[in-house]
């Protein structure tokens, strides 16, 4: 073997070690594999949120409701014609309609789960209402559309439209 050789030799076995520590050291220094795409949420875990949402409505509470709403959250509300795009708003909404004591109740619901962080559940619920003044109840029929989104590890309301069914 030449001289010449054997230093190419050396060259080539240092680069093959010094590659060889390099890939370990990344390997370990990286843990075990975690999955790049955190996992989706079920279907009932997001049809869970309205029992939230509406657990919220039992308190009285409009700023306990509105908690369960994003900052920038949109809601186009069943009994108002005023469309709700910040937290006074929904605030303001919620005051007048828990002076009805709702109790929501789903009657149909259709979740799509976007990915780990986004998904919507639309379609019909009813609300048994009670008048203030009178006591007496009724029951409204409502479609609906709940767009969630997962922020700061919370999922939160960040568009609600309701709309009282057009026949009935």
């Amino acid at each position: 073997m030449t001289r010449t050789t054997r230093i190419r030799a050396a060259l080539v076995t240092a680069t093959a070690v010094v590659a060889a520590a390099t890939v370990s050291v990344g390997v370990s220094a990286a843990g075990p594999e975690k999955s790049a795409h955190p996992a989706k949420p079920g279907k009932k875990q997001i049809a869970a949120l309205f029992d939230a949402w509406n657990a919220a409505l039992r308190t009285g509470d409009a700023e306990v409701v509105a908690d369960r709403y994003a900052e920038d959250a949109v809601l186009l509300p069943t009994v108002s014609n005023k469309v709700r795009t910040d937290r006074a708003g929904i605030v303001d909404y919620f005051e007048h309609f828990l002076r009805n004591k709702p109790v929501g109740k789903k009657v149909r619901t259709i979740v799509d789960v976007l990915d780990a962080d986004s998904a919507i559940d639309t379609g019909v619920y009813e609300f048994t209402l009670t008048d203030p003044g009178t006591g007496a109840k009724r029951v409204v029929e409502a479609r609906y559309t709940y767009e969630y989104e997962k922020r700061g590890g919370a999922w939160l309301i960040v568009n609600h439209h309701s709309s009282a069914m057009p026949e009935g």
